[in-house]
């Protein structure tokens, strides 16, 4: 039995709260600046680098605690979203959904496209992706998108989209107001059986 004295319970304690005030931090500075430094998200945390970098050792290493929790909460919003009955209006609710966390994240997507491997930015994709799978299986099996494309090949071409709508509206070429009937539009054109 390993019993913990009060004094390092209190420095676990510390550190996860050091923890979270860095991610929250870091969130806020690449929302701002994908290119925000270590130095930068320190101060924003109200911390020293030295207590930073002891937490994360690398800036692609916080940039990948920080996707993570990003997606992470995406995933919370994502899991409320209605995806019974009609499997193209579904679908519709779950991109309006996704669009929402992906314009808000945008920054964050960039510097982890910047920092991260695509391998690893699949891996931490690989939860919302079984979501939108599975509804366009759905949809398939009853005749309603096409099958004639492997599933994969679909799901990574509206990730795209969605990462593509973000892109244009970072380079002043879309409206942010038009990107969610763009996005719908463009994913049925793909979708819909031929």
């Amino acid at each position: 039995m390993t019993t913990t004295t009060p004094q390092v319970s209190a420095r676990r304690a510390d550190a996860l709260r050091n923890v979270e005030r860095i991610l929250d931090a870091a969130v806020v500075c690449l929302s701002q600046r994908q290119n925000a430094t270590m130095a930068d998200i320190a101060k924003e945390a109200g911390l020293g680098r030295v207590t930073l970098y002891g937490h994360f050792d690398s800036r692609p290493a916080l940039i990948d605690a920080v996707v993570a929790r990003v997606i992470e909460n995406g995933e919370r919003t994502l899991a409320s979203v209605d995806l019974d009955g009609d499997p193209r209006e579904a679908l519709t609710r779950l991109i309006r959904s996704s669009w929402q966390l992906v314009d808000q994240a945008r920054s964050v997507i960039a510097a982890a496209e910047d920092e991260l491997s695509p391998e690893r930015i699949r891996e931490l994709h690989d939860s919302p992706a079984t979501r939108v799978e599975s509804l366009i299986d759905r949809g398939r099996s009853e005749g309603l998108f096409r099958d004639d494309m492997p599933t994969s090949w679909l799901v990574a071409v509206l990730h795209q989209i969605l990462h593509g709508a973000g892109a244009e509206i970072s380079a002043g070429r879309l409206e942010p107001a038009d990107a969610p009937d763009l996005i719908v539009q463009t994913v049925f054109d793909l979708l819909d059986p031929p």
